[in-house]
C-alpha cells in the first residue's frame, strides 16, 4: 500500500507505522481466509476430510485476526488531529476486515457440509458448482490483490466475475430445488442448496473488499 495516501499524517511517523501494521494483518488475515477456502474446496470436490479440522483451527486464528484488527482501528481512530482521508482509511478497513471474516465463516460451514455429503453418491450439479466455487476463489484473489496494491479501478473486474456466481447460483437453484423423480432422502439436495448459498454470499463479500478498496483510493462509493 502506498504510503502517499496517508497524507495529513505525513510528520507522524507512529501512526504511519500503525497504519501500515494494520494493513499487513488484513493482508496476513486475507491469506489465510483464501487458504481455508481452498481447503474447502477441497474437501467438498476432492472429498478429501482430512483438511477439515485443520479449516477449524485456521478458523480460531482468523477470528484472533479479525479482534486484533477492530482493537487497532478503534485505538487509531480515537486519536487526535486525524483527517478526513485517515478516517476513510480506517473505517474501510473496519468494513471489509468483516467481509474477509465473513468468508472464512462460510469456509469453515463449507467443510462441515462436505462431511455430511460424503456419505452420498456425487450428483451430477457438482461439477458445475465446483466451477462457481473456482470463480468465487478467484474473486476473493483478486480483491485481495487490488487491497495490496490500492487498486482502485479493480472493482469492475471483480464485479463481472460475481455476475458469472450469480448466473450459475440461479441456474444450478432452479436445477436443485426442481428436481423430479428424487429417489431416496433429500439431504444431499438441501446440503448442495446450503453449498451454492455460501458461494453466493463469499462472491458478494468479496465483491464488497473490491468495492471498499476502490472507496479508500478514491473516496467515492460505488
Amino acid at each position: 500500500m502506498s504510503l502517499s495516501l496517508y497524507g495529513a499524517q505525513a510528520d507522524d511517523t507512529t501512526f504511519r507505522k500503525k497504519l501500515r501494521r494494520l494493513e499487513q494483518n488484513v493482508l496476513r488475515m486475507g491469506t489465510m481466509v483464501e487458504t481455508t477456502f481452498r481447503l474447502s474446496h477441497q474437501a467438498l470436490f476432492n472429498r478429501d476430510l482430512t483438511v477439515v479440522d485443520g479449516i477449524s483451527r485456521l478458523d480460531d486464528e482468523i477470528d484472533c485476526y479479525y479482534r486484533q484488527i477492530e482493537v487497532s482501528c478503534t485505538e487509531l481512530i480515537i486519536q487526535q488531529g486525524l483527517v478526513a482521508q485517515d478516517l476513510r482509511i480506517i473505517s474501510a478497513f473496519m468494513q471489509l476486515v468483516r467481509d474477509i471474516e465473513r468468508i472464512g465463516d462460510y469456509a469453515e460451514d463449507l467443510s462441515e457440509i462436505a462431511v455430511k455429503l460424503f456419505a452420498y453418491p456425487v450428483h451430477s450439479c457438482m461439477g458445475e458448482i465446483e466451477a462457481m466455487s473456482h470463480h468465487a476463489q478467484a474473486m476473493l484473489a483478486k480483491s485481495l490483490v487490488a487491497l495490496g496494491d490500492l487498486d482502485g479501478t479493480s472493482g469492475a473486474a471483480i464485479k463481472r466475475l460475481d455476475d458469472v456466481v450469480d448466473d450459475a447460483y440461479d441456474r444450478l437453484y432452479q436445477t436443485i430445488a426442481y428436481q423430479r423423480d428424487i429417489v431416496g432422502v433429500v439431504e444431499p439436495l438441501v446440503l448442495m442448496t446450503l453449498v451454492i448459498r455460501s458461494l453466493e454470499r463469499m462472491a458478494d463479500h468479496a465483491t464488497n473488499i473490491g468495492q471498499r478498496v476502490s472507496y479508500i483510493v478514491t473516496g467515492q462509493r460505488n
